[in-house]
């Protein structure tokens, strides 16, 4: 990280043992059927590490809380809480956590002979880790978020992986970090993922990391006054029936509106113009309404108003559901 930034860019190899782990079970033949994609060369030579310790406990135990749906978020987060290796320890036992999960993790990284073989692949981690810092050597996500949310204590940390999972990006609060743990872009078909500082993909970072820091340093912040929270959510949001299907309470969707919002209100101000106006498109066209630059409109106004007619977003949102219909209506891009 440089002088200039407040993210912090490193690897982890709990992390990366969670990663090979995923790839004995069915995850990646389950996430292709779903989404097909192509992967990284590591995440390839992963697979063919492991193919002959799929029988092992730890991957058992993992299927076995794939299966029941255990979020991948609690899964990285409860590795994350482990002591590093080569101890790897778990101080927290949740219910849901198989006994002695934590000594599998590390029977499988002696027997499966991990550390060798990432000695083996250091020059793919080396890289991701190289054009990771190069990606976030000069943002101020702090500076910005706090424009909306109370002063931000977190530290913020962006983990690049290139092993599994392959297509999803996680968000996890751990102790006082917040973790963007996050593939390379992802490419058409079956081509590779782009390199992580390849120039037409930067702002893809920028975006992932966004959601995760907004997202979290939101629900944490809306959370803290659920009286509150509860009055406001009582005038609903005018959204779409199928963004209501991806985002079935008030909450979701205010915290989906607000991340997609800041991210391109942070293109606009920290990047070009021209960036935010390719994103505000892309998510008109996902959504097809004018929801976004609807939303950015309403987020603007509050920062002009803002320790004026408001203190803090709280006492904002009882009039954000009135004035996103106005702005859907007015608003272009």
């Amino acid at each position: 990280m440089s002088n200039n930034s407040d993210v912090t860019v490193k690897l982890d190899d709990r992390v990366r043992l969670l990663s090979a782990v995923l790839a004995a079970t069915n995850y990646p033949q389950e996430v292709q059927k779903a989404k097909p994609h192509g992967t990284h060369i590591h995440a390839r030579a992963t697979l063919k590490h492991v193919k002959n310790f799929t029988d092992h406990s730890a991957v058992k135990s993992t299927q076995g809380l794939l299966e029941q749906n255990t979020p991948l978020e609690a899964l990285f987060t409860l590795v994350m809480l482990m002591s590093e290796l080569p101890e790897l320890k778990s101080p927290v036992k949740p219910s849901w956590m198989p006994d002695g999960y934590d000594a599998q993790l590390l029977d499988f990284y002696k027997t499966a002979k991990i550390a060798d073989f990432w000695k083996t692949e250091s020059h793919p981690w080396e890289k991701s880790l190289r054009e990771s810092q190069k990606v976030f050597s000069d943002v101020t996500f702090k500076d910005f978020l706090t424009q909306f949310l109370p002063p931000i204590t977190e530290d913020l940390v962006f983990i690049p992986n290139i092993s599994y999972p392959s297509s999803v990006d996680l968000g996890l609060r751990v102790g006082n970090e917040l973790v963007c743990i996050a593939p390379p872009p992802l490419a058409w078909g079956d081509s590779p993922p782009w390199p992580y500082d390849e120039p037409t993909m930067l702002t893809h970072s920028y975006q992932v990391a966004l959601n995760v820091f907004g997202r979290a340093l939101l629900i944490n912040y809306l959370r803290s006054d659920p009286d509150a929270l509860a009055e406001i959510s009582k005038d609903e949001l005018p959204v779409a029936d199928q963004f209501k299907a991806q985002h079935p309470t008030w909450e979701d969707q205010f915290t989906a509106l607000f991340s997609m919002a800041a991210v391109a209100m942070y293109f606009e101000t920290h990047v070009s113009e021209m960036d935010y106006k390719s994103y505000v498109l892309m998510q008109k066209k996902a959504y097809g309404m004018a929801l976004l630059p609807g939303t950015v409109s309403v987020m603007r106004r509050y920062l002009k108003e803002v320790g004026n007619r408001y203190d803090n977003l709280i006492e904002f949102l009882p009039i954000f559901p009135k004035q996103l219909r106005v702005a859907q209506k007015i608003v272009t891009l």
